[in-house]
C-alpha cells in the first residue's frame, strides 16, 4: 500500500501539529475560554484583558522582518524552539500578574513569541524539510491547526475548573518548555542538504526580473492582506451578522459551526490536489467563492437556503485562502528565501488581523449587517483583481523563458 507521505514528512507534520495547536491554542485562542474569568480578579475590564490579543498581533507584525533574517541564518527550528521558550516566560507571566501593567507586558512577550514560533517559521520547517514538495505538507498540516479551538478549548475550560486560571497559565507554560521546546529541537527530521549555490533549493520556480519580483512581492502581500483582513475582522462578529442577517440565535450557531467545518473540509480539497495544486488558482477560486457569498446574502437576507449556501461558500473561500495565504510565496520564490518572505509578509497581514475586529465590529453596530456584507464583497473583489493580476505577471514571465 502506498502512503499519502513518507515516513519522514509524516515525523515532520507530527512534530509541527502537536507544536502548532500547542501554540495557538495556549496563546491566541487562550483568552476565548480564561478572558472573562481573568478580567475580575485582576480588576481590568473585558476590553482591556481582550487587548492583549491585540498587543500580541501588533508585537508579532513588527516582529516579523527580524525573525525572517532569524530563520535564512538559523533555520526554523531553533527560531520555533525559541519561540516556544518566549511563549513560556509570556505564559508564566501572565499566571502571576495582579494589574495591568505585567499583564501588557505579558501579551509583548507572547507577541514576540508568536512571531517566532506560529505559522510563517513552522511552513518554513516544512519548506527547509520538503523543498518544492512542501505544498502537500503544508496543506496537511493545516488540516490539524485548524483544530486548536475544537482542541484546546475544552481542555482549557476542564483546567480552570479543575486548579484555577492562575495554574491552567502555568501549565500552558510548561506545555510550551517542556513539550514543544524539545519537539522543535530534537524530533524535527534535518533539513534538504543544498549542495551548491545552483541547487533547485535556490532556483525561485518562476524566472522573474528584479522589477517584477518587487511587484509579485506587493501584490501578494497587498492580496493576502485584504483576505485576512476580512476572515480575521469577520470571524468575532460572524454570529451577530447572521443574526442581523435573518438567522435565530440558535440557527446563528449552527451555522457558524458548520463555517468551521466547511474552512477544514477546503483545507483537505487542497491537500488532495497535493502538487497538482496551483496557489495562484487557489487564492482567485477562495477569493471569487468569497466575493459569491457576500453578494448573495446582501441579496437575499433572511433566506434560510441563502444563509446555508452564504456559510457554505464563504467557509469554503475562506479555507482555501488560509492554505493559499502559506503557499503563494513558494510558488513565486525559491524554497531557500521563503522563510524571509514569508516573515515579511506576515508585517502587514498582522497588523490588518490586529485591528480588523474592532473595526468590522463598529461597522456591524453602528451601520449594520448589509454595509458590511457591501464591504467584505468590495474588499473581496479588490483580492480577487490583486491575484488575477499577479496571475497574468507569472504568465508573461513564463512566456518569456519558454
Amino acid at each position: 500500500m502506498k502512503f499519502p507521505v513518507s515516513p519522514r514528512s509524516a515525523q515532520t507534520i507530527a512534530v509541527l501539529a502537536v507544536t502548532q495547536l500547542t501554540g495557538w491554542g495556549t496563546t491566541f485562542e487562550v483568552l476565548g475560554v480564561m478572558g472573562r474569568v481573568v478580567a475580575p480578579d485582576l480588576g481590568l475590564a473585558n476590553e482591556v484583558i481582550f487587548a492583549g490579543l491585540t498587543i500580541m498581533m501588533v508585537v508579532s507584525a513588527l516582529a516579523g522582518p527580524a525573525t525572517g533574517r532569524l530563520l535564512a541564518r538559523h533555520g526554523a527550528a531553533k527560531v520555533l524552539a525559541a519561540g516556544a521558550a518566549t511563549f513560556a516566560l509570556g505564559l508564566a507571566l501572565l499566571s502571576v500578574a495582579h494589574g495591568l501593567l505585567i499583564y501588557l507586558a505579558a501579551w509583548v512577550i507572547i507577541g514576540i513569541g508568536g512571531a517566532l514560533g506560529l505559522s510563517a517559521p513552522a511552513y518554513t520547517a516544512v519548506v527547509e524539510r520538503e523543498g518544492q514538495d512542501a505544498k502537500r505538507v503544508i496543506a496537511i498540516l493545516m488540516l490539524f491547526t485548524g483544530l486548536s479551538i475544537t482542541i484546546f478549548w475544552p481542555l482549557l475550560s476542564v483546567l480552570n475548573d479543575l486548579v484555577g486560571w492562575r495554574l491552567t497559565f502555568a501549565v500552558c507554560a510548561a506545555l510550551q518548555l517542556f513539550v514543544c521546546v524539545p519537539l522543535y529541537l530534537f524530533a524535527l527530521p534535518r533539513p534538504i542538504e543544498t549542495k551548491a549555490a545552483s541547487d533547485t533549493g535556490h532556483i525561485p520556480p518562476v524566472a522573474l526580473t528584479a522589477s517584477e519580483r518587487n511587484t509579485a512581492f506587493l501584490l501578494v502581500a497587498a492580496a493576502t492582506t485584504i483576505s485576512s483582513f476580512v476572515t480575521f475582522g469577520l470571524s468575532p462578529s460572524l454570529l451577530e451578522l447572521l443574526r442581523q442577517s435573518g438567522a435565530s440565535p440558535e440557527f446563528a450557531l449552527q451555522l457558524a459551526a458548520a463555517r468551521g467545518v466547511t474552512g477544514i473540509s477546503a483545507r483537505f480539497v487542497d491537500m488532495l490536489l497535493g502538487r497538482r495544486g496551483n496557489p495562484l488558482i487557489t487564492a482567485a477560486a477562495g477569493a471569487g467563492l468569497m466575493v459569491a457569498s457576500f453578494t448573495l446574502l446582501v441579496a437575499a437576507a433572511g433566506s434560510t437556503s441563502m444563509l446555508v449556501a452564504f456559510i457554505l461558500l464563504y467557509g469554503f473561500g475562506s479555507g482555501v485562502l488560509a492554505v493559499a495565504r502559506a503557499l503563494l510565496p513558494l510558488a513565486l520564490f525559491s524554497p531557500s528565501e521563503y522563510g524571509l518572505q514569508a516573515a515579511r509578509l506576515s508585517l502587514p497581514q498582522n497588523l490588518a488581523n490586529a485591528v480588523a475586529p474592532v473595526i468590522f465590529t463598529a461597522i456591524l453596530d453602528r451601520l449594520g449587517a448589509d454595509i458590511l456584507l457591501v464591504l467584505c464583497a468590495l474588499l473581496a473583489s479588490l483580492s480577487l483583481v490583486i491575484v488575477l493580476r499577479l496571475m497574468a505577471l507569472v504568465r508573461r514571465a513564463n512566456r518569456r523563458t519558454s
